[in-house]
């Protein structure tokens, strides 16, 4: 059975997240926090707090061992585009988009 977690409106954009998810598709749920944990980027938290949420969905409503679980699929996806504007020479205006993200994090159970 596949057990998911959204976490939506994450304030980071998807281009960056993508980098973090590709490294923990296919991974075991305690190998992936592993990874997560020592990676540099402050996105990958973002996505360790949605892998956490998926393996504790798993273990709570279905009574699944998170020692088994396995991360199926990682989606990230666009969220909100907050537009904002900075004065540019000549009274013109440059646009500031500052992006968001909905991440979707799938885990199955191995056996």
């Amino acid at each position: 059975m596949e057990v998911k977690a959204i976490a939506t409106n994450v304030r980071t954009s998807p281009r960056k997240l993508r980098l973090m998810a590709d490294l923990v598709k296919g991974k075991k749920v305690d190998e992936a926090l592993t990874i997560l944990k020592f990676l540099p980027s402050p996105s990958a938290q973002s996505i360790a707090k949605a892998v956490k949420s998926a393996s504790a969905n798993a273990e709570n409503n279905y009574e699944m061992t998170p020692s088994n679980l396995k991360i199926i699929n990682i989606l990230i996806d666009e969220g909100r585009t907050m537009k904002r504007f900075q004065a540019g020479p000549r009274g013109r205006v440059k646009p500031i988009l500052r992006r968001s993200s909905h991440i979707t994090v799938t885990v199955k159970e191995e056996e």
